[in-house]
């Protein structure tokens, strides 16, 4: 059997050996009495079973795209969604609307042991008595790093806008890696990396992450200033997307929504609302107009770099002011303030890197704004930043969100009309500049019922391919069999590769999951097995399974391979710290092993080859099962250790 090494298979040359020729051949050997010993199921092949064939996209009749996805075949794209309420992220594929995973974020799984491993909770983070400092999250935006313009499969990002978290995705094992609390913010709502440096053009992929703060909060939030709002703030801040540590905020006018970033990287931009700065209701609706504020990325790091900055409290994060009053002069400001629709929601960027587009909301309009005059306000040759807007059609009652599928058209959702209005850019600039015979608006069609995100396939990317739209509604309240007072929401698919719209599919959404991407499944290269070398803790040879006592802290070294724990019994005392570390050896495609043990609320996986840990207090005597929850093996009930507490 010729030895297949990791690195050719992440290199295309071999197959990991599958788990269905795994399955096929150990389990014959285990039930005639060969699989009871240790290291049975480290059969493995070079290449196994036949891939399934490629898929081609979807049809409908007449050759139309549509959703169904034969049996044996793949979807076309992968939808990475976020999760709301839940705080974790999820996958889909698409056009079929399969649910592929559920990625734990800031959201407890016991599936994966999220939350409750040693690792994950280091990178969740915990308390001095090592519990968790959040169980809770509110993830509303997840977008994936750039290279040349498009996605490049390294990360995703993903906030929590309950509790000022950013978070980061590895996208070859699609598990969270990272976890960051913002200092001097509340209400982190928009998010977006950057695709490319604001100086260097070599530097063609993200390096940057930014993150919209929603909430005015006391800077410091010490209990300073608690009767008097005027006084608070709202901060926008630079995320290092390698070392995700904080490079930098701005302090800026109003309360921000979402973000967009330009493909030359020079600008970052949020729309806001309540630039009145207003602490209720009536103060925030005042004004006629809000704005996008637009950020000059490398000015804002020549003065961090210079020392011209201010710190809050006890963060060291450099802040750099960004408000209208310390910008008066354009050619050295930070910001630009371009007025647009009342309380707008959404900024969105065009595949042609040209114009960003923010939705009126409380007004039926959207605004183009073009990117290379915001870049002339900067450099003093605009005498108004509201001459950079140079469209604003009116396409409906309440905008929310606008899509693009690089053939020049928009598609917008209309939350009040609950419908998806598509128009046309070109058309709508020419009408602002007086063409009152261009024909902007294309086409609508009704959703069900009230539209909050939507997004097209590839379309925040220069290589937006105009196939699929997905509309996320609300209020989907008789689209399914109910099931109580809380229904499901709907994603909607919708083709829009023609003229017209057409409605193709209704996926389930549990509640309450707001914006996503849909990305080409060929850009998306996951990795298969792990690394043991990885683990500095790993398990590596069965002499290596042991228990270690150093007073009432007492450490249990196990391995795995199906269908074996390397240690059929494991004693210990009431009263034990007890910290049980798991190696899977097994180095089959998917042959996951899980472990959990009864009362003492263990319970996780470890993948091929993958290594966790968790720690435990014995406090009660009695014998304990230690059990594999995931199904592995022929005999997969028959794993098992137990454990014996000794009083």
């Amino acid at each position: 059997m010729d030895k297949v090494t990791q690195q050719q298979i992440e290199d295309g040359l071999a197959q990991p050996a599958t788990r269905r020729s795994f399955l096929g051949k150990s389990a014959l050997l285990g039930l005639t009495g060969a699989g009871v010993s240790f290291g049975l199921a480290a059969c493995k092949e070079n290449g196994g079973a036949a891939a399934p064939a490629a898929s081609a996209s979807a049809k409908a009749a007449g050759g139309e795209l549509g959703h169904e996805v034969q049996p044996g075949q793949l979807d076309d794209y992968y939808h990475f969604s976020s999760g709301g309420h839940s705080g974790e992220a999820r996958i889909l594929g698409l056009p079929s609307g399969r649910t592929l995973r559920r990625i734990p974020v800031f959201n407890i799984d016991p599936m994966v042991g999220w939350g409750i491993t040693n690792e994950s909770k280091a990178i969740m983070g915990t308390k001095a008595d090592g519990s968790l400092k959040y169980t809770t999250g509110d993830t509303h935006h997840v977008h994936g790093s750039y290279k040349d313009g498009i996605y490049d499969g390294r990360w995703l990002f993903i906030n929590d806008k309950m509790h000022g978290r950013l978070a980061r995705i590895r996208m070859d094992t699609m598990e969270c890696d990272k976890i960051i609390e913002l200092p001097n913010i509340q209400g982190f709502h928009g998010i977006f990396p950057d695709k490319c440096d604001p100086v260097d053009p070599k530097i063609n992929y993200t390096t940057r992450v930014f993150c919209g703060a929603e909430f005015h909060i006391p800077l410091p939030n010490d209990g300073r200033d608690l009767g008097d709002p005027s006084k608070w703030g709202c901060l926008f801040t630079c995320v290092d997307a390698a070392s995700m540590e904080v490079r930098w905020q701005v302090r800026v006018d109003g309360n921000m929504d979402l973000v967009a970033t330009s493909y030359d990287g020079k600008l970052a931009a949020s729309n806001q609302y309540n630039v009145e700065n207003g602490a209720d209701l009536a103060s925030m609706m005042s004004a006629e107009r809000d704005a996008c504020v637009f950020f000059d990325v490398a000015r804002i790091e020549a003065l961090v770099k210079a020392g011209k900055f201010t710190t809050i409290g006890g963060s060291k994060v450099p802040v750099v002011d960004g408000r209208k009053a310390a910008n008066p002069d354009a050619k050295t400001a930070v910001t630009c303030y371009v007025p647009v629709g009342k309380n707008p929601h959404g900024v969105n960027a065009s595949p042609d890197g040209k114009y960003f587009v923010c939705s009126g909301k409380l007004s039926p309009t959207a605004t183009v704004i073009e990117l290379a005059l915001v870049q002339k306000w900067f450099a003093g040759e605009l005498k108004d930043a509201r001459d950079a807007v140079v469209a604003e059609p009116e396409i409906g009652l309440g905008p929310l969100h606008t899509a693009f599928d690089g053939k020049g058209n928009a598609y917008t959702t209309l939350f009040l009309d609950s419908q998806i209005v598509k128009w046309n850019v070109d058309k709508a600039i020419a009408h602002f500049k007086g063409d009152k015979t261009a024909k902007v608006v294309m086409d609508r069609i009704d959703v069900h019922y009230q539209p909050g995100h939507g997004y097209s396939s590839m379309g925040e990317t220069k290589e937006a391919d105009g196939k699929y739209y997905n509309s996320g509604n609300k209020f989907s309240k008789d689209r399914f069999l109910p099931v109580g007072p809380l229904h499901s929401e709907t994603e909607q698919l919708i083709n829009i590769s023609g003229e017209k719209m057409k409605l193709i599919s209704d996926h389930t959404a549990y509640p309450e999951p707001h914006d996503g991407i849909m990305v080409r499944r060929d850009l998306v290269k996951t990795r298969q097995i792990y690394h043991m070398d990885d683990f500095a803790n790993a398990v590596k040879t069965p002499a290596d399974s042991r228990v270690e006592r150093k007073g009432n802290k007492v450490s249990i070294f196990l391995m795995s391979q199906a269908p074996n724990y390397s240690m059929p019994i494991i004693k210990v005392k009431k009263g034990d710290e007890v910290t049980l570390t798991l190696t899977n050896h097994d180095k089959v495609e998917d042959l996951t092993h899980g472990c959990a043990i009864p009362t003492h609320n263990v319970n996780f996986i470890v993948n091929p080859q993958e290594t966790k840990s968790v720690t435990f207090k014995t406090d009660k005597p009695g014998a304990y099962w230690i059990y594999c929850t995931h199904f592995c093996h022929a005999l997969h009930l028959e794993m098992r250790s137990r454990l014996l507490v000794e009083g």
